[in-house]
């Protein structure tokens, strides 16, 4: 790739909607999942007792789900970042595979 290439690239009005949209995506993402990540270690540090207290009387205590429901949420997050840099900004870098091929801005 010469630096031709690379500046008809970043020139193209395409390619900056692609970065400016998958940048404040990826923002939001990791914002709710830093946000639910640090919440949960804030507890921990000072109320013990709230994800400390049992469930039923037994040994599972609030932690544990609560834990879990973490853990399942940043799959989910992953799942929805994968849909959709596979279809709108995957569609977008083919846009700007076909402009540049072309010769066009």
């Amino acid at each position: 790739m010469d630096k031709s290439m690379i500046e008809q690239i970043k020139n193209n009005p395409k390619y900056q909607e692609l970065v400016s949209k998958r940048s404040s995506f990826a923002l939001k993402l990791t914002i709710v999942m830093l946000v639910m990540y640090y919440a949960f270690i804030l507890v921990i540090a000072f109320n013990k007792n709230l994800l400390g207290a049992s469930l039923s009387g037994g040994v599972t205590t609030v932690g544990i789900p609560v834990g879990i429901i973490i853990i399942v949420v940043s799959f989910i997050l992953t799942g929805i970042y994968t849909s959709r840099a596979n279809g709108e900004f995957d569609d977008l870098t083919n846009a700007i595979k076909k402009d540049v091929a072309k010769g066009e801005k």
